[in-house]
């Protein structure tokens, strides 16, 4: 499973490179793909989306808003949260995020059936329920 998830890695950061977004890693990308599937996220809700602990978000949160493509904002009434979303450049990403998830999955389920994809997300989910 890990020799999976570093070619998975090593894919998606190929993929990015190749789109013009050199630089930013793997977790840079879950937290913008979190962004674009909602308006705006707590440290704390990224830290849970993409199971990484809070210091480590921050360092990446910092990264993306040096590179323009998130800005943090303190809550007006409760200044303890800061709100992370994406900004108009962040948000011109969709489209190659989805281009890059797509060809993934592509690359992922070339040569296995549909009936074979059912089985392995079954057996899968079951290995995570036992974790």
């Amino acid at each position: 499973m890990s020799r999976i998830r570093e070619k998975v890695n090593r894919f998606l950061v190929q993929e990015m490179a190749q789109q013009g977004l050199e630089g930013i890693g793997t977790s840079h990308g879950d937290i913008i793909y979190a962004l674009l599937h909602t308006e705006r996220l707590t440290m704390a809700e990224i830290s849970a989306r993409i199971h990484k602990d809070k210091s480590t978000v921050t360092a990446l949160v910092d990264k993306l808003v040096r590179l323009g493509l998130v800005t943090k904002v303190r809550d007006q009434e409760d200044t303890r949260y800061v709100y992370v979303a994406l900004t108009a450049r962040g948000q011109k990403l969709e489209p190659v995020f989805e281009a890059i998830s797509s060809a993934m999955l592509d690359q992922f389920y070339r040569n296995i059936s549909e009936e074979e994809k059912k089985t392995l997300l079954a057996i899968l989910q079951k290995i995570n329920t036992n974790l």
